[in-house]
Formats: C-alpha cells, structure tokens, sequence
C-alpha cells in the first residue's frame, strides 16, 4: 500500500536554521532529528552560532583536543565553523548505517548566507533559542578565531 502522498511532502521539506540566533547544542540535536526523519536542512551563519559557557575554558580545551593526533595519520580536527557545526550533527546521527548516511547527505551548512538563501523563510525552533540562556556565552566565531580560522577576506 503506497503511503500518503502529504507525509511524502511533508518528509521532503527543507528548512532553513539562521545559527546567528540559536544554541549551538540544541540547534545541532534538532538538526539531526530532522534529518533522520527525512528533512533537509540548511544552516546559514555558522559562525555565529552560539556556545554557552566562558569563553577560555572552552579555548583552552579545543587546543587541547587539536594537539591529539599526527599530521599525515589523522584524526583531523576541523577548525572551520562550517565544518564544526557539520561534525556536531554527524555525532548525534547513526552515521555507519544507511540512514545515518543517507541523512547527512541532506545537510548544508554555510559560513555567512549566500544569494541562493536570501529570501528564504527562516524557521527557528524555540527550544534552541539563545535568549533561553541565562549564564554567560560566547559566539563560535570566536573560538575558532583563537584556534587557527581565519575568515575570509582576512588573510
């Protein structure tokens, strides 16, 4: 028996997360959610997400983490906030099966919005917003900055 045609609809909707508002945690976990239940998903503004917490600790444990490893063997430690944001979500997803595969696939993620994007309705889902955060933060763009990411057009 086919299966009905508004949940196949409704499996292929791609929505569209402006980071620049949202908890980086909490916006990674509902990403992979999504994506397990067929969704796309477009993240724009990765560097703007946001981390809670004091910023050194975090600093000092990230270059703590960049240190394991060799050069040529691996494991490679991403410093891009893009690419942060995308190995945040891979861990929270069965990424060896098939699903898990196939659910990474439907994810972007992007540094600043591109053209293709300017228009396009943002949802924000309301247990990842940043104004629930009482305690100090600190943006993402920030950590990487200290870690060796240099943003475009900085060189």
């Amino acid at each position: 028996m086919p299966e009905d045609s508004k949940t196949e609809i409704e499996r292929g909707k791609t929505i569209v997360l402006d980071a620049s508002r949202l908890i980086f945690g909490r916006m990674c976990s509902y990403a992979a959610k999504k994506l397990l239940s067929g969704h796309r998903i477009v993240i724009l503004n990765a560097e703007k997400t946001i981390l809670s917490g004091r910023r050194q600790p975090h600093v000092e444990e990230a270059k703590d983490f960049l240190e394991i490893g060799a050069y040529r063997k691996g494991p490679y430690h991403p410093r891009r906030p893009d690419r942060i944001v995308k190995r945040a979500i891979r861990g929270m997803l069965p990424r060896r099966k098939p699903k898990g595969i196939e659910a990474l696939k439907r994810l972007k993620v992007y540094i600043g919005t591109p053209e293709a994007f300017k228009n396009a309705a943002i949802e924000i889902p309301e247990e990842a917003e940043a104004s629930r955060l009482q305690g100090p933060r600190f943006i993402l763009g920030d950590l990487v900055k200290e870690i060796g990411w240099k943003p475009p057009g900085e060189d």
